[in-house]
């Protein structure tokens, strides 16, 4: 990391006159200023907050690592980012926003340069490039989601995995047996989100603990693929009567074309959501759905990286329980299914997951 003696040095002044310039506190000849400057912007020096005020003080601002993506459901997003302001704010600290679109370089500046005394980590990959420059900066960090190694670090969450579950046990207590999963976009898997392949492998643990036949087709969202998505599902496995949803966008589209396709939903075809409250509550019919409170995760995730910051010990990893309510969306398997409801469990892998579904990459 750059000093500011090395600043100095390449400027050809004194430590001293660059540490004027880079606090106004005294008058420095404007050449002189644009040669420090320049020297600054040369080496890619970055100011340390920490340096700039009395020894020992904080400066009472958390970072927060927000997502920049298509394929990410912004009210939630929003919500988690603004239980984090509100968080912050009553324990005196102000928020920092960073978008993650500056990735490590992005973490490194902000956590580097004393800006902040912690960081917050949204959206976080099972192997996300972020967390090796925390550890190496030895960062005051909390992280929202999971990664793949959790070892030294405080991380909060949903349990995804526990999610998943609950959408097969669910379905298959209403005597469904062909279920399909409706996920996220393919470059959502591609990148390794945490929160879409944990939900993706506990619905297919349970699923094979269950007995059902399951799809997975991950879809864009938008009408035109949900379209594509449920036609291949239903030219794949026309006896499906189950699906489970964690796809926001996908939501509302998947509603009406099963509609216009003859399946009335619950009696002919049972829907389940991994999604908001609100946007269960909103659609119609009203969705049955896996939800946990966004807030919870901006709140725990203040409080993480306030006691790491104050030296406390903190648990690796804090799991939420979600929860499913039951609404108009779910219903038992129809009886036109009851050839299928007749079949022997499946007795491999093989036959649990369709052999044509997308794997994840």
């Amino acid at each position: 990391m750059v000093t500011l003696a090395e600043v100095a040095q390449h400027a050809g002044v004194s430590p001293s006159t660059v540490s004027y310039v880079l606090s106004g506190k005294r008058s420095i000849s404007e050449p002189t200023r644009r040669r420090v400057e320049r020297a600054i912007s040369d080496l890619g020096y970055h100011p340390n907050a920490g340096a700039r005020a009395l020894a020992g003080k904080r400066s009472h601002i958390i970072a927060l690592v927000v997502p920049l993506r298509t394929d990410v459901y912004v009210p939630i997003m929003m919500e988690i980012a603004i239980s984090v302001t509100m968080t912050a704010r009553s324990h005196g600290y102000d928020v920092l926003l960073v978008t993650n679109d500056e990735g490590p370089d992005g973490v490194r500046r902000v956590a580097a340069s004393g800006l902040a005394d912690g960081v917050i980590l949204m959206d976080v990959e099972l192997d996300d490039e972020r967390i090796p420059v925390l550890r190496e900066l030895g960062s005051h960090a909390a992280l929202i989601g999971l990664p793949a190694d959790t070892t030294g670090l405080s991380c909060v969450d949903h349990d995804f995995t526990t999610a998943g579950a609950l959408c097969a046990d669910h379905l298959a207590d209403l005597g469904h047996r062909d279920v399909a999963f409706v996920g996220y976009a393919p470059q959502v898997y591609q990148r390794h989100a945490g929160y879409a392949e944990r939900t993706l492998s506990g619905f297919r643990e349970r699923a094979r603990e269950r007995g059902l036949r399951i799809l997975h087709r991950p879809c864009e969202g938008s009408f035109e693929s949900t379209a594509g998505v449920l036609g291949r599902i239903l030219d794949d496995r026309p006896a499906t009567t189950g699906f489970v949803v964690q796809n926001e966008g996908a939501l509302g589209p998947l509603l009406s074309l099963l509609r216009t396709s003859g399946r009335i939903v619950p009696e002919d075809a049972s829907v389940v959501a991994l999604c908001p409250e609100p946007l269960a509550e909103q659609n119609s019919p009203r969705l049955t759905a896996v939800t946990g409170p966004a807030q919870d995760l901006g709140r725990q995730a203040v409080e993480l990286v306030l006691k790491r910051i104050g030296g406390a010990a903190t648990p690796e990893v804090t799991l939420l329980t979600p929860v499913l309510t039951p609404r108009e969306s779910s219903g038992p398997a129809p009886l036109t299914a009851a050839t299928a409801l007749r079949l022997p469990p499946p007795q491999t892998p093989a036959d649990v997951e369709n052999t044509h579904a997308q794997p994840l990459p």
